[in-house]
């Protein structure tokens, strides 16, 4: 299978916030734009694997800066690593007041999606070979942060954790 490079995923969605996705405050509320942020981030995943995926985790989603009726949200999704049958796609959230010009960042994150196959059962996706700088932090972090998603859910003992254990004890790795 072929590897892809992170641009090969790389997906710009737009959403003009709308009376109907704010709260009483007149800002945008938090479940509309992580359901915007999973349809950009599933979009990238799709791409790079060419196959139907699904959500299988969200990272931490911090909300910097409240996002208000009327603002452009622009979300930018790309695989950030690929694993065996899943990849991690870091998003990037753009909030922009049009008339104003005021454009400021308000939210990152990582969610993790699976391949399937025709029969819903996993199946391999194509290795992600990083090109920038950036690309390359994303890559070599993303191990860790797959060791914490795997320890959160139960799915790792801490112990086996290596590279996070190397990351705040300097163990050597293995």
């Amino acid at each position: 299978m072929k590897g892809k490079s992170p641009k090969e995923s790389y997906t710009i969605m737009n959403e003009l916030v709308l009376p109907n996705d704010t709260n009483t405050l007149n800002n945008l509320m938090g479940g509309r734009l992580l359901h915007w942020m999973d349809i950009a981030a599933a979009i990238a995943a799709q791409k790079h694997c060419n196959r139907i995926v699904v959500t299988a985790s969200v990272d931490n989603v911090s909300f910097k800066h409240s996002i208000k009726l009327g603002d452009v949200i622009t979300i930018e999704a790309k695989v950030s690593r690929a694993f065996n049958t899943s990849v991690e796609v870091r998003l990037d959230v753009w909030a922009e007041n049009i008339p104003s010009g005021n454009r400021y960042k308000s939210n990152e994150a990582f969610y993790t999606f699976v391949a399937l196959d025709q029969n819903n059962l996993t199946i391999p996706v194509p290795e992600l070979i990083p090109e920038t700088p950036e690309e390359m932090v994303l890559f070599e972090g993303a191990l860790r942060r797959r060791q914490l998603r795997l320890i959160l859910g139960g799915k790792m003992k801490p112990d086996d954790a290596t590279e996070l254990k190397a990351l705040f004890f300097g163990e050597s790795n293995g």
